[in-house]
């Protein structure tokens, strides 16, 4: 029987947006048993960093992990930082896309408003249980317990009462079924461990279901530099982008609202504008902007020299930092640390790509034969991402590389190539954020990096293989060099020991460093100015 566009209709609702990730809680990063226990932790630990250091606090993350059942297990995370106010909580870990991250203009971990909530979600739909919340920002500390109304995405809080913590912090401890905790190179002890190697500010200590213990000690005393909100940068402004900073401009002109809302927006650059589209378009109110004339705009956007992107909006790691970590973590044979200059991606946002190869050492991962293989370590916002890493733009640049031109096997040393971009917001490939989406911006900068660390890497390998080839010439000759001794103190009646001296110099001539026995490989100059 034929339906009535009515009939169709009928059952027309609205849902909420909690509803749709209940649906498709693999968009969170909830789709395997091992990567829904490591996404738990990842959002806590997460949060919990970024609220430390808003605060000014050096982080000190304590993770728990206990088995309950065949797959499920108790999650708790406990920080020093500022803690939630309680008239924030429920919105803060109970209701989905709401936060203090994403209307904000500069670098910080999450984004979306998703994370936190997104458990009390998970924890929710697999067990039935709230997750519990105990907080003190210093004053009255109190504990409650936070659930989701899902046809409503809105936070329902029940139990609250007053806590007996001292200290000032968050802890957080939720229930989940259908996750597996297992030892592997996508398990929650690495992602806690290269969280520490991208974040060597942070303290972890970390309670396996085995009874193990795990302390992650920080690197550095001190927190980075905090970002900086900023104005977006006229490169890389799609058509759509302008006109929706038009439609909430309240500059009179158009030429006003450029100079307001974008950086590097001098009045010399804006008067270059004005002589590329002509006083037409720049004296209209910004509302008036049609998409014919925006479209004028982003093209004159491209014909004007710009100062580079204001990186002040962006916390990179920082070689000194990346080395410290690298050095107390892996500690490497030798270390070669790239940071590249900011650069722009569509939407007018900066990022940074920072690079570092560590070889020797417990760098690379450990292959069946029990030796060291490479490895590649990928971040975001110094974030380890584990999962998806054929989607990622950093796996596609390290595959672009001629590794073997530099004398490199990444298959089958002991090499860790780790990279970390950082952005106020990060092109991620999926909601889940275990993949850096592949920008062709962002995949060339992080090849251009990778082949300046890749040269640092060669010219110590090939300095050392120098080194050692000249030790094997040096003993070779100096086993002759007995022999001949004798037999010329016989034919000469000189002293054996003076000509095996005199020898000895000759070959030490050709050959100074042989005979040291810690001798530092061609290169290490290079070593010193990667580090």
């Amino acid at each position: 029987m034929e339906k009535s566009a009515e009939d169709i209709f009928e059952g027309f609702k609205e849902h909420s947006i909690a509803e749709f990730f209940k649906r498709n809680k693999q968009m969170l990063g909830y789709s395997g048993k091992v990567h829904s226990m490591v996404t738990v932790v990842h959002e806590y630990v997460s949060n919990s960093m970024d609220a430390c250091e808003d605060a000014g606090v050096l982080p000190s993350i304590l993770v728990s992990i206990k088995q309950l059942g065949d797959e499920r297990y108790g999650i708790s995370v406990d920080d020093n930082g500022p803690g939630v106010p309680k008239k924030f909580v429920g919105k803060a870990l109970g209701t989905i896309l709401t936060g203090t991250k994403f209307h904000v203009y500069r670098q910080q971990r999450g984004q979306q408003g998703i994370g936190a909530a997104g458990c009390t979600l998970f924890a929710q739909i697999t067990t039935g249980k709230p997750i519990h919340v105990t907080s003190s920002t210093g004053g009255d500390a109190y504990s409650c317990d936070i659930s989701i109304d899902i046809g409503k995405n809105k936070p329902v809080v029940n139990n609250i009462s007053q806590s007996d913590r001292k200290s000032k912090g968050l802890s957080v401890h939720g229930e989940f079924d259908g996750i597996k905790y297992e030892n592997s190179e996508k398990s929650v002890f690495e992602y806690l461990r290269r969280t520490a190697l991208a974040n060597p500010h942070v303290e972890i200590l970390f309670s396996a279901p085995d009874g193990k213990e795990y302390t992650f000690t920080r690197s550095v005393e001190s927190i980075p530099p905090p970002s900086k909100a900023i104005k977006p940068h006229p490169l890389g402004i799609s058509v759509n982008d302008l006109l929706d900073f038009a439609r909430i401009s309240s500059s009179r002109k158009t030429s006003v609202f450029l100079a307001e809302t974008f950086a590097r927006m001098s009045p010399a650059k804006v008067q270059e504008m004005s002589a590329i589209v002509g006083d037409g378009i720049m004296d209209k109110t910004p509302k008036e902007l049609d998409w014919s004339s925006a479209e004028s705009l982003i093209k004159a956007f491209k014909l004007v020299k710009w100062i580079a992107p204001d990186a002040t909006a962006i916390s990179s790691i920082g070689e000194e930092r990346i080395k410290a970590a690298i050095e107390n973590i892996l500690s490497p044979e030798y270390v070669y640390i790239v940071e590249r200059k900011p650069q722009v991606l569509h939407g007018g946002i900066p990022f940074i790509v920072e690079a570092a190869i560590a070889y020797g050492g417990n760098s690379g991962r450990k292959s069946s034969d029990d030796e060291h293989a490479g490895s590649i370590m990928r971040f975001a916002n110094r974030v380890p991402l584990l999962f998806d890493a054929g989607s990622c733009a950093i796996t596609e640049a390290v595959k672009a590389i001629q590794w073997k031109r530099y004398g490199i096997d990444i298959e089958n040393r002991p090499v860790s190539i780790f990279v970390n971009v950082s952005s106020i917001y990060i092109p991620y490939s999926g909601v889940g954020k275990e993949a850096i989406s592949k920008e062709e911006e962002i995949v060339e900068e992080i090849r251009l990096a990778l082949m300046d660390a890749a040269r640092g890497l060669q010219k110590y390998i090939g300095g050392k293989q120098r080194v050692s080839a000249a030790k094997t010439r040096y003993r070779t000759l100096m086993n002759y060099a007995g022999q001949l001794s004798s037999d010329l103190s016989y034919l000469t009646k000189i002293d054996k020991k003076e000509i095996e001296g005199s020898l000895e110099r000759l070959i030490l001539k050709h050959y100074p460093k042989a005979k040291e026995s810690d001798a530092e490989p061609e290169g290490e100059e290079e070593k010193e100015k990667g580090a």
